[in-house]
């Protein structure tokens, strides 16, 4: 039997496409091609650790068994771009905030300084509130696509609708989190107002805006908006707090979901035939996105991490696929995996891993 027929025949075996199959004898092929005996063997592990299906992020509709949770999530997710569009458009009161320092005893300055802040922290403490509706949705996601009796790659291939959803909580969240990165006027208004409110406290003035915004949630915002990755840390935290609640339930259900997306992202990059049904040109990026958001998560919630030999994620074919597409569109992914995750300068990540990386 030649090669073709080799590929067509494991195709059968595994119930996937010829492309699809292709692609693994590829990446096998890039180490060194096997014998034929030994490539069946490789690549049927490959296959079995790695699934290969079509995850429709663009045209998933949920099944009845869906409808409950994906309109739960659903009802968040919609509030979701207007969240963004709000913080991509936030340019502060960095300004009127210096005027008032500089200007301690002019008090049109600094009322000046105040109103500037006020609406801001309103429009913050509502970013900090969707972070709790994210969590909940989070959760509610996890414990379909984790429940017995089917294993994760079973949950992601038969609830296409609850694995896009997912997969657009991680967008949002890259998202959110890089915006967030690159403006330090949000923790710069922050400050400014628990200085003021803290100031008329000792003054024994009380300001309208503390009814909104009372020393309690303060604290609780202050600590959200501290973190580099405030909505990657709550989405890590719902996790670990999921897995520690539902004793019952093996951590490796939670990783597995978690891996298997990895793989599928992945799969559904490097295969043309799956490439191909992108409609949408965002989709890839989109992909990519989702890709590394998992990979993150995984690496904040699994005890060893994404990078460890035993890791069930494929670091260098995941790196590898972002380094094919042009840099500027994945600058800021390749950074996120450099900076965001929590093991990738361990001991046990290998020197070519943090090679790719470099």
């Amino acid at each position: 039997m030649g090669w073709t027929g080799l590929i067509y025949a494991i195709g059968e075996t595994y119930r996937l496409s010829f492309d699809a199959v292709k692609c693994s004898v590829r990446k096998i092929a890039s180490k060194g091609l096997p014998a034929m005996g030994n490539l069946i063997k490789v690549l049927g592990k490959d296959l079995e650790n790695c699934p290969h299906f079509f995850l429709d992020f663009e045209n998933a509709q949920p099944t009845e068994a869906e409808t409950a949770v994906w309109n739960q999530v659903s009802a968040v997710l919609e509030e979701a771009h207007g969240i963004l569009a709000e913080l991509q458009s936030y340019n502060g009161a960095g300004q009127e905030i210096r005027e008032a320092i500089q200007n301690p005893n002019d008090l049109q300055l600094q009322e000046k300084a105040w109103n500037a802040v006020c609406p801001l922290v309103a429009k913050l403490k509502r970013f900090y509130e969707f972070s709790l509706r994210l969590e909940n949705a989070l959760r509610s996601l996890l414990e379909a696509l984790t429940s017995p009796p089917y294993a994760p790659m079973q949950h992601l291939e038969r609830e296409q609708a609850l694995a896009k959803q997912f997969a657009e909580i991680l967008h949002f969240t890259l998202s959110f989190d890089e915006l967030k990165m690159t403006n330090p006027a949000i923790q710069n208004d922050f400050s400014y107002y628990r200085r003021t409110i803290s100031r008329n406290r000792l003054n024994n003035q009380q300001l309208e805006a503390e009814n909104e915004v009372n020393n309690e949630m303060a604290n609780r915002m202050s600590l959200f908006y501290a973190e580099a990755t405030p909505m990657l840390k709550t989405l890590s935290n719902a996790t670990t707090k999921f897995v520690s609640e539902n004793k019952t339930l093996p951590i490796e259900d939670t990783t597995d979901c978690l891996s298997t997306m990895a793989c599928v992202c992945r799969v559904m990059l490097e295969t043309p035939e799956y490439r191909c049904r992108f409609t949408n040109t965002d989709t890839m990026l989109f992909c990519m996105r989702v890709m590394v958001g998992v990979i993150i998560l995984y690496d904040h919630v699994h005890p060893v991490g994404a990078f460890a030999k035993t890791s069930k994620i494929d670091m260098k074919g995941c790196i590898k696929v972002l380094k094919e597409q042009p840099s500027n569109s994945v600058e800021g992914l390749l950074n996120a995996l450099r900076y965001t995750t929590r093991h990738l300068n361990d001991d046990s990540t290998s020197k070519q891993i943090r090679a790719l990386l470099q």
